[in-house]
């Protein structure tokens, strides 16, 4: 079958190279795409949201399975469009696409279900806000833009002073537009941040192998948040018996929860968790592969995206076999262009692409890239996604950086710390096995759903 993948960032490289691998795959298109997925297949210069122009492209190549990478597809409705043109397409609807799209949709349900999260308050006028602020005692906050802002709308606080700045930037000065209109004001919570997605076709379960994302823009998670300076997979904080918890208390009910909210979920449901002293915690839900955490991810997945994927966009993801995982660590670094995540340039020509794919267990994924002249160049902020696999996750990290000393062009700089945090006791291979949900689970009465996890 022919497969198109919406997006043009680091996540559509990586999903458009694992699916071309697939036996079932007989040519793989991207939309609008970026010099790496030129390279897995053929690009198309449709914009990630133009549905009208993305369901004719689809009907007329006879496409077989669509691929929505970025939340803002799905929250423009480009999974709804596909759906009616009879298309199978693997992604949320709009409807459930809104846990991403809107922060206080998703802390209300999260609320209305007791699902683990941090206290918190919503705002819409920002006088409301600051004087909010200015009554607590508690100073450790975090403000959040509703709306979506390539995971750059949350600021954590340290004092007042950096809360009612970050309201005002978002509230008045509209740094992030009419994301921005409303916010949401939490207590900041302390603890290590952990990945946890799963594949969900509105009945089943599939939870992935776990990562853990690295926001912050410099070492030692100093300076602003950026959409993610570098990633690794597994993270051993998430131990079998934690992870356990998760599915019982995050991932069964939220599924549940959107399922009674009548916005069925169906893609793949990704849970950024701060595991606290009081457990696991949500901080925020994204409706698609995180970006970068989908590179590491996705190079040690051994099974056919492909047949997941497809079952997943039509309701059968329990009739496939158990996941197979590479039992290797993966590191991902991202390389991205002076300035970010303010201002950069673009156009600057990348060298040693060539070099850094001819070292061993190396892949180097675009994301902010585009060819001119036959020249590969840069444009966007995070530039590059330069993943590997090794031994543990400190031989994946030294591959990984070792490629990344091939690689340059003006301007262009990583954090030199990714994977750092990782407790080295080894890496986990996750295998799956199907098993009923116990009631008791986070299971409304009536309902039933298929967890497929890893033996007990």
């Amino acid at each position: 079958m022919k497969v198109l993948v919406i997006g043009q960032g680091g996540r559509e490289h990586a999903l458009c190279w694992k699916l071309k691998q697939s036996p079932k795959v007989t040519q793989v298109f991207c939309a609008p795409g970026n010099a790496g997925t030129a390279l897995e297949g053929t690009n198309v210069d449709i914009k990630a949201t133009d549905s009208v122009r993305l369901v004719k492209f689809a009907q007329t190549e006879k496409i077989g399975l669509v691929v929505v990478g970025p939340e803002v597809s799905l929250v423009a409705g480009v999974t709804d469009a596909m759906e009616a043109a009879g298309i199978p397409v693997f992604g949320p609807s709009l409807i459930a696409a809104e846990l991403e799209g809107s922060k206080v949709f998703m802390k209300e349900l999260l609320r209305k279900h007791a699902i683990p999260s941090a206290e918190f308050s919503v705002f819409e006028n920002s006088e409301a806000a600051e004087n909010y602020v200015n009554d607590r005692e508690e100073c450790r906050l975090v403000v959040k833009a509703d709306g979506l802002c390539a995971g750059k709308g949350v600021v954590v606080c340290g004092s007042k002073t950096e809360a009612i700045d970050a309201i005002r930037r978002i509230m008045r000065a509209r740094e992030f537009g009419d994301a921005g209109k409303r916010i949401v004001i939490e207590e900041r919570l302390d603890g290590q941040e952990a990945s946890v997605l799963a594949f969900v076709d509105g009945n089943t379960i599939i939870p992935l192998e776990t990562a853990q994302d690295h926001k912050a823009a410099y070492d030692d998670d100093r300076g602003p948040n950026t959409g993610g300076m570098g990633a690794y997979s597994p993270a051993p904080l998430i131990t079998p018996e934690l992870m356990a918890q998760i599915e019982v208390q995050v991932l069964i009910p939220t599924v549940h929860a959107m399922k009674r909210a009548k916005r069925p979920f169906r893609g793949v449901l990704y849970a950024g968790l701060m595991i606290t002293t009081q457990g696991p915690k949500v901080l925020e839900f994204n409706v698609r592969f995180g970006d970068p955490e989908a590179q590491p991810i996705l190079m040690r997945l051994k099974s056919d995206l492909a047949e997941i994927l497809l079952a997943a966009a039509t309701g059968k993801l329990d009739t496939i076999p158990d996941l197979e995982w590479d039992p290797r660590p993966a590191v991902c670094v991202v390389m991205a262009a002076e300035g970010y995540p303010g201002d950069y340039p673009k156009g600057h020509e990348i060298r040693g692409l060539d070099e850094a794919a001819k070292l061993p267990d190396v892949k180097v994924f675009h994301a902010g890239t585009t060819t001119r002249a036959g020249k590969i160049v840069s444009d966007g902020g995070r530039v590059l996604g330069v993943t590997a696999l090794g031994d543990s996750i400190a031989n994946a990290k030294f591959k990984a950086y070792q490629a990344v000393k091939c690689i340059r062009w003006d301007g262009s700089w990583c954090r030199k710390d990714i994977s750092n945090k990782a407790r080295e006791d080894g890496p986990r291979l996750i295998q799956t096995a199907q098993r009923p949900v116990a009631d008791g689970e986070g299971k409304p009465e009536g309902q039933e759903t298929t967890l497929r996890r890893k033996p007990e």
